[in-house]
């Protein structure tokens, strides 16, 4: 497509060359990966390219370039340079454009929360597949795929890709029969308007907890963060009525509302939970009828999860009574309440809770079915809030009998000094602690003292594949290490009796 017609209606400058100039390849913020006719975004203060990446990306070929700000050393180069507003919201126009508005092709879910996200995400592409055999793409933690097929992109920390990368992904997924795609709109990407142009059907609120103060300095603003998806970016909105800020959206989207919740009134309501180790078992109310409902997933904040999934996707218009059969079916979340259990007998729970709700969420639903001790590991991120770290370790704490503090993702932080910081949260409780700050000795050193009903929770986590080490992605899974642990266990028993006969 011409850059004029990529920029039709958006307010831009033309500071050289011609837009008639023809985008014949992908546009991107990522100043390495530019090819011939690619459009260059100079996005200010981007950690692949920004401005000063310019003369770089027209080195490789790029066919234009947008900035914010005149940029001397990009003018002398003979392309064309169009100044804009502000280049991320240019971004997530032009390469929707560039793709053919690929949102509007296909069902489009984005779900946002402090805690959920990835289990909403998940659930909603399983019942979408067991009760029609859908074909699903996601877009979130654990990268993107179409069903159990990954989708090849470069290698990324963001749980919502750039707006570049966004639209290409949905173009690859249309371009593939794809009839519904769910994605994980987190606060920063809603900030900087990556799913601005993504043509969202439902937006689906999940809660809003402590977390990426850091990002945003204050509640308030995080809040506002998350509300943007509800300010013009999505037709429909699933909210969590049990949460204050589910109030605010209905006024935000007044008639365009649907509501879930445990404990308040609601379009889809759960009574009736009951829960042990395998799951939750409930009954779901909506219009005046009740349907017996069960999740392979313990705890109230699963059945909330499971009461989003469903109202988001009976708004697309999907039979609620094959929904909630499909509920029962639908295979655990990876890295969410993922269980294992050793040959001796304890049980091993691997899950994402990084932050304080979810942490006392999870360990709240596992005192509930618990005959032994509990184990807890975890640690907190670095180079993120450092508010939640006491508070982290006072919940773990008071609701474990062992904790094994370690490193989460300490990123540039040292992680003695992340665990400094947990450690008097714990002290506060008296419940006694070992700090290790290598992740794979502190679950090893967890496994070896638990005994047969005692339950080990492995924390902060869940599915990612790697630890964020400086700034390394140093490939490492919690539970390919239990059950590395657990199977290098198993072995030395069996050597030894070995070596006695």
């Amino acid at each position: 497509m011409k850059l004029n017609e990529l920029l039709n209606g958006y307010s831009h400058q033309v500071l050289q060359g011609d837009t008639g100039t023809v985008i014949s390849a992908a546009p991107t913020f990522d100043a390495h990966r530019v090819t011939p006719g690619s459009l260059y975004f100079a996005v200010p203060g981007h950690r692949e390219g920004g401005p000063e990446g310019a003369a770089r990306a027209v080195a490789l070929g790029a066919a234009g370039v947008l900035l914010e700000g005149a940029d001397a050393a990009v003018a002398t180069h003979g392309v064309c340079v169009v100044r804009v507003p502000d280049t991320r919201v240019a971004a997530s126009v032009v390469a929707s454009r560039y793709y053919g508005e690929p949102g509007r092709a296909m069902d489009v879910v984005a779900v946002t929360g402090t805690n959920g996200k990835t289990s909403v995400s998940y659930m909603v592409e399983s019942v979408l597949r067991i009760a029609e055999g859908a074909r699903v793409g996601v877009i979130g933690t654990s990268g993107s795929r179409i069903g159990d097929v990954r989708v090849p992109m470069p290698r990324s920390v963001l749980t919502t890709p750039e707006s570049p990368d966004l639209q290409y992904l949905l173009g690859y997924m249309r371009d593939r029969a794809t009839g519904s795609v769910v994605l994980e709109a987190t606060s920063m990407a809603l900030l900087t308007h990556r799913v601005d142009d993504a043509h969202i059907d439902v937006g689906v609120f999940t809660n809003l907890t402590q977390d990426h103060l850091d990002d945003h300095g204050s509640m308030e603003n995080y809040g506002n963060a998350k509300l943007r998806l509800f300010q013009g970016l999505c037709r429909r909105a699933v909210v969590n009525a049990d949460d204050p800020m589910g109030a605010t959206i209905q006024r935000l989207m007044p008639g365009a509302a649907t509501t879930y919740a445990l404990d308040a009134a609601a379009d889809y309501r759960a009574s009736d939970v009951v829960m042990d180790a395998s799951g939750s078992r409930f009954t779901l109310h909506h219009q005046g009828r009740t349907y017996p409902a069960a999740i392979p997933v313990p705890g109230r904040f699963s059945v909330s999860n499971a009461l989003a999934t469903v109202a988001a996707c009976h708004l697309l218009g999907h039979d609620l009574e094959t929904l909630v059969g499909a509920l029962r079916l639908m295979p655990p979340v990876p890295g969410r309440f993922e269980r294992q259990v050793t040959p001796g007998g304890t049980s091993v729970i691997v899950d994402y809770a990084h932050s304080p709700d979810s942490l006392e969420k999870i360990l709240t639903a596992i005192r509930g079915f618990a005959t032994g001790r509990i184990i807890t590991v975890f640690g907190c991120g670095g180079d993120r809030d450092t508010t939640k770290r006491a508070a982290m370790g006072e919940i773990a704490g008071r609701l474990s009998d062992l904790c094994v503090l370690t490193s989460d993702n300490p990123r540039t932080e040292s992680p003695e000094a992340i665990l400094d910081q947990i450690v008097p949260g714990v002290v506060a409780t008296g419940t006694p602690f070992e700090r290790i700050a290598d992740r794979r000795r502190a679950i090893a050193s967890a496994l070896a003292v638990a005994g047969p009903d005692d339950i080990v929770l492995v924390a902060g986590k869940g599915s990612e594949p790697h630890q964020i080490i400086g700034d390394k992605l140093i490939p490492f899974s919690d539970m390919t290490v239990v059950r590395q642990l657990t199977q290098e266990a198993a072995e030395v028993p069996a050597a030894m009796f070995a070596l006695g006969s």
